[in-house]
């Protein structure tokens, strides 16, 4: 995963340089907004043609030459999807909301533990990788294009988190995925979903896909996974 951190702290930029490439990241790092912004409009074609150049952009806000909120609003107002996740040490709730509405897709406030740095950086990458326009198992198949869902020759109907949630688990095929994991991945930063709102999910899906050949299996402990069914 190809990181851009961008932090005026060289004490700072540096330990997270380190942590960072310890959990296998790569990582780029620049101490002021007019770096960045050069970057990354250099950045912008080639995300363009292979949108894992570059994963997500850790960004602080109070930076030299341009500060982070004009970075962010440059970036987007050029049509870059790049996610950005923003180093505040500001936690005004007018600064998180003008930082999400030019576009952030998540913040952190400082101090922060870098453990929870690192996993909402994978869930935003993961948020943002790009996906088949249609994914199959069985007789399920799901459009990403024109978010309709398939079983056999009939399309079925699926609430926007119903959908999300099955997308996530055709995604990772025989792969078990615990449900913080679907809820990290489904989410848009700000909205909340319980564990047990997962489970009611699941089983609703379990019975609109009853015929497609597949199952959802409970890996008690764990989580789930999508698998095909024994008869298919």
């Amino acid at each position: 995963m190809h990181v851009l951190l961008v932090e005026d702290d060289a004490v700072l930029a540096d330990g997270l340089h380190r942590v960072l490439s310890g959990h296998g990241m790569v990582v780029d790092v620049l101490h002021s907004g007019t770096e960045a912004d050069a970057l990354l409009q250099r950045a912008g074609a080639a995300h363009a043609a292979n949108p894992a150049e570059l994963a997500v952009v850790v960004l602080d806000i109070g930076l030299p030459g341009i500060d982070g909120f004009e970075v962010v609003r440059r970036l987007r107002a050029r049509g870059s999807a790049i996610p950005v996740l923003l180093l505040t040490a500001r936690d005004a709730i007018e600064d998180r909301v003008r930082g999400l509405e030019l576009g952030a897709d998540d913040y952190l406030v400082k101090p922060f533990a870098t453990p929870e740095l690192v996993a909402r950086l994978r869930a935003l990458a993961r948020r943002h990788a790009p996906k088949a326009a249609v994914m199959a198992m069985g007789d399920l198949a799901l459009d990403s294009d024109t978010k309709r869902a398939r079983v056999k020759d009939r399309f079925i109907e699926l609430s926007a988190r119903e959908w999300a949630v099955l997308e996530y688990l055709l995604q990772h095929g025989a792969r078990v995925v615990s449900k913080q994991q679907i809820i990290d991945a489904i989410l848009p930063w700000g909205e909340d979903m319980t564990q047990n709102a997962v489970e009611v999910y699941i089983s609703r899906l379990r019975l609109k896909i009853a015929d497609a050949g597949v199952t959802i299996r409970t890996i008690r402990g764990f989580g789930y996974m999508l698998e095909l069914a024994p008869h298919a």
